[in-house]
């Protein structure tokens, strides 16, 4: 009776495991041609990411680290992600805590000035920036173009502003080399501040890095030592264009008043969401934004619109009941501004396993048309990638560019250790225009462009986590010296 009574059970069982593996089969496709364009075109009729966008813009707000906006933001992006059914685990991140107070500054005497005429200039702290007393400091401006003109000059810097009036080359963004452009002018508002206050500087004024002359400043981090904190701030590009002016005449000197604080580091999170792939779950296929933004506006453009596209990926798999053989990760990293704690924090983590990282997207250079993929691959592994550039080929983002070295933000690390990088290949003309200004608002974003970012993040995520070949690892981790190097400094930026 006992054996007799098994083989039902046995049997009973054996069709539950086959129908299971069936339904998986039926939910995982693979990365064939038809899959790749269901995902594609889901992705491309989805308004899921634009309606997140704007809970997280308009409801949320700018969500600098440490602060309220930034916890409110972790809290709004896990609900919405344990929503579509994802597994959701928040990853402890201590973040710096800065805040800006008030911000000021006049130009109270210059060669011509009539009396008691002053001008008010428009400018903003930069994040890491030291304070001046409450009542503000009076001294005279020395105006710089280049690294090479303020060491030239380093005899008068001492008790001065130092401005450094370097343009941003908006020629240059327009023939697409944006980043070319921005990485030239950001240099001065990364070191400039920290070499004038070697020199004895007083203060300094950054001209604001973007190719918007609408009076707007530009802000973003210095790199100043905890014990050489200066005021430091960045100056619309028609103040310092005034400034340049009035100092060929002669002397000019401004009062400003900076009082930022720089508080205790705050607990926050990286927002990390499991879409649990089938038979190599193990594996992880990555796909991020960074939550956080600067505080003079929502972020939307840096990096509201990563973070959506990275969420729209899951909700365009749950349409299709899609399941992948790997598992996609969505991650909402944290500090990425004005830090990079999340990134390094993640990495810390997860080194020891970076072999199980298959390949990580970040999508962090605005929600411009994206146009295809730069992909951190060897030249031998980019023609395994033919089949995804078919499947992006008819919404226009077939283009492909194979780079040694991709992250420079959240990435940077993992990259380092090995994990190929992704990231969509934007038009970013215009991007800075809005970067780290107040102008970064919901309705800067194209919701048909936004839908393009998703849809091209969601067709890579589903090609990735289901091909049969192995990609091998990022060039950096390969031991190529100066390659290493160039990524172990792009993983400071910013």
């Amino acid at each position: 009776m006992i054996r007799s009574s098994r083989f039902p059970v046995l049997t009973l069982v054996a069709a539950l495991v086959a129908a299971s593996l069936n339904s998986a089969q039926a939910a995982a496709p693979g990365a064939d041609p038809a899959a790749l364009a269901k995902v594609r075109d889901t992705a491309l009729q989805n308004e899921y990411p634009y309606q997140r966008l704007e809970d997280l813009t308009d409801l949320v707000g700018p969500r600098l680290s440490g602060s309220a906006g930034a916890a409110a933001a972790v809290t709004q992006v896990a609900d919405e992600l344990r929503k579509l059914g994802a597994k959701v685990t928040l990853q402890p991140v201590k973040v710096p805590h800065w805040v800006r107070g008030v911000e000021t500054g006049t130009i109270v005497d210059y060669k011509g000035r009539p009396n008691g005429v002053t001008q008010r200039v428009v400018l903003t702290a930069l994040g890491g920036s030291g304070a001046t007393p409450a009542a503000g400091i009076k001294a005279e401006v020395i105006v710089v173009r280049s690294f090479e003109e303020l060491k030239a000059r380093a005899a008068e810097v001492k008790g001065r502003i130092v401005l450094f009036d370097v343009p941003f080359d908006q020629n240059m963004a327009d023939r697409g080399l944006a980043g070319t452009a921005y990485g030239q002018a950001v240099a001065f508002r990364g070191a400039g501040p920290r070499m004038a206050a070697e020199m004895g500087a007083s203060a300094a004024l950054v001209r604001a890095v973007g190719g918007a002359a609408y009076r707007i400043v530009h802000t973003g981090a210095t790199n100043l030592p905890e014990n050489a904190r200066i005021p430091a701030a960045a100056i619309t590009i028609e103040d310092s264009m005034l400034l340049a002016r009035l100092a060929k005449r002669g002397p000019v000197t401004l009062h400003l008043t900076l009082t930022p604080q720089t508080l205790p580091d705050a607990d926050s999170f990286n927002v990390i969401a499991d879409w649990t792939g089938t038979d190599k779950a193990d594996e992880i296929v990555l796909v991020s934004g960074h939550l956080d933004s600067w505080d003079l506006a929502t972020g939307a453009n840096d990096d509201g619109s990563g973070v959506v596209s990275a969420m729209g990926v899951i909700d365009t798999l749950r349409k299709l009941d899609y399941r992948p053989r790997r598992t996609i990760r969505v991650v909402a990293w944290m500090n990425e501004e004005n830090g990079g704690r999340g990134g390094r924090g993640y990495n810390d983590a997860y080194k020891s396993s970076a072999e199980k990282h298959f390949a990580a997207y970040e999508d962090d250079n605005g929600s411009g048309r994206p146009f295809g993929l730069r992909a951190g691959v060897s030249i031998a592994s980019a023609k395994l990638f033919a089949p995804l550039q078919a499947a992006l080929y008819p919404m226009g983002a077939g283009a492909f560019r194979r780079e040694d070295v991709i992250a420079s933000g959240d990435l940077a690390a993992l990259e380092v250790s090995g994990v190929p990088s992704f990231e969509p290949w934007i038009d970013s003309s215009d991007y800075f225009n809005y970067h780290h200004t107040t102008a970064d608002t919901f309705d800067k974003v194209n919701p048909e462009n936004l839908r393009r970012h998703a849809a091209v993040m969601a067709t890579t995520a589903w090609f990735l986590a289901n091909m049969d070949e192995p990609i091998g690892r990022s060039n950096v981790a390969q031991g190529n010296g100066a390659t290493s190097a160039r990524a172990q400094a792009a993983a400071n930026a910013k």
